[in-house]
């Protein structure tokens, strides 16, 4: 993940959001024996965009036309320290016309550029595969922890395509409920989901739901990354009949406003 303006940082948050370009960040993570984990914020001077490409420090991400290629050059935090070094490579099958506003105003955006893409990833001996992933952007003028308490999102691939769900509390007592189905012709359909069904809680206790069919009990399948705010993890669920396994998120921003987290972050999250 590329950001400007890095909204977990704590050291953003310190600064009072003034200059989201003075802190930027390449997030990259990977899961399972060996796993990965590298988000060094750094500074304006770091920073060059162009409408093809973004560079964060040695890092960049270039739109080829049909492809998006992250060229990676982190160095990987606890408890696997050192150099983490490769290529991922995310090609579409198509793009999205999808914009979805989360709050009333627009002052948070979802962009499923590609929720149907095909991926090659190549950090290192251990961290070689292709797969099918997946390529969104989110964009905000206020911090998420000003108009949401809670939220959850989640990807699922299916025989056709790919579906998303992202449903949110916010702060005013209104609530986001939105599901899309994606086609591989980048075609995207709003489409009314199964209920919400809660499941077990994540390491941290951070409660979890996301969309399944009525009397389906959605289940974890794969820890990927707990925090005390934050859950991300591989989930099994039903999806109109069809059983799938996708990404999940679930966020608790009430949490995350607690001044004691920021310091536990920033050991997570270095500046340069």
């Amino acid at each position: 993940m590329g950001f400007i303006g890095s909204v977990f940082s704590p050291w953003y948050a310190w600064s009072g959001r003034r200059d989201p370009a003075n802190h930027v960040c390449l997030n990259v993570a990977t899961y399972g024996r060996g796993g990965r984990f590298a988000m060094t914020e750094r500074r304006r001077r770091d920073l060059a965009t162009s409408p093809e490409r973004l560079e964060i420090g040695p890092s960049a991400m270039t739109w080829t036309g049909d492809a998006l290629v992250i060229d990676v050059n982190e160095w990987g935090g606890l408890p696997n320290v050192g150099r983490l070094r490769g290529r991922i490579t995310l090609r579409p099958s198509a793009v999205t016309s999808v914009e979805l506003p989360l709050t009333p105003d627009g002052a948070h955006v979802w962009r499923p550029f590609a929720p149907v893409s095909e991926i090659d990833v190549d950090l290192g001996p251990g961290c070689r595969w292709t797969g099918h992933g997946y390529f969104d952007a989110n964009f905000g003028t206020r911090a998420l922890e000003a108009d949401f308490g809670f939220w959850t999102w989640g990807r699922f691939p299916t025989r056709s395509g790919a579906t998303c769900v992202y449903d949110a509390e916010r702060l005013d007592r209104t609530h986001l409920s939105s599901a899309f189905r994606f086609g591989a012709d980048g075609s995207a359909e709003a489409v009314e989901a199964p209920p919400r069904t809660r499941f077990r809680r994540s390491l941290w206790s951070v409660r979890r739901e996301t969309r399944a069919d009525e009397g389906f009990v959605p289940k974890q399948s794969l820890n990927m990354l707990d925090a005390p705010f934050y859950s991300r993890s591989a989930v099994t669920t039903r999806l109109w009949g069809e059983e799938t396994t996708g990404v999940h998120e679930a966020l608790d921003l009430r949490r995350f406003r607690s001044p004691l987290l920021k310091p536990m972050l920033a050991v997570r999250v270095p500046r340069v």
